[in-house]
């Protein structure tokens, strides 16, 4: 698992005192502030304190230590921060999506493998996650308990009981054209 995870990336400046428009990757504001730090890289390195961080619609405003004018702020734009996952906590059962990602589907019931997770997004009121089957057919399911029954990132896999239609139709005819 990565040690430093996406925090988001500076798009603009904001004002003369160095603060900085963030686009958020993660989960907000109140994540970052209990964090309290941010690396410029993915391999960790320099650490920026955070000074202040508030919300800014989707956005956030940014503060960092050292980072006092226009100037220097306009140098950051485009820079993806990242954070040290021993910063954070995260509630029991939650994973990080980057953990996620590369996890193998599993039924629950039968141990059949579906196919590799790609991607998590977050379109409306709960994740939708792409799967890549092993014939390079793409399917998506929602992330909620009536079909995601186990998510276990450490072993590198996920149990899920297949809503009719939805994975098992297509990965039986796939199986059917083999």
């Amino acid at each position: 698992m990565q040690q430093y995870l996406e925090a988001g990336k500076v798009v603009t400046t904001h004002g003369v005192r160095g603060e900085m428009k963030l686009e958020l990757w993660c989960d907000g504001v109140n994540f970052l502030k209990k964090v309290g730090r941010l690396y410029a890289s993915a391999q960790g390195g320099r650490a920026w304190k955070i000074v202040s961080i508030r919300a800014q619609g989707q956005m956030a405003l940014l503060q960092l230590e050292g980072v006092n004018d226009m100037d220097a702020a306009r140098a950051l734009r485009g820079q993806v921060f990242y954070f040290d996952r021993n910063d954070a906590t995260l509630p029991a059962g939650r994973w990080y999506v980057a953990d996620l990602i590369g996890c193998e589907v599993r039924d629950a019931d039968t141990g059949r493998v579906y196919g590799v997770v790609t991607s998590v997004d977050h379109p409306g009121a709960q994740d939708i996650y792409t799967v890549k089957a092993p014939s390079g057919k793409e399917y998506m399911f929602p992330g909620v308990d009536a079909f995601l029954k186990e998510r276990n990132p450490p072993e590198g896999y996920l149990l899920v009981t297949p809503i009719p239609g939805l994975l098992d139709d297509d990965f039986d005819s796939e199986r059917e054209e083999e």
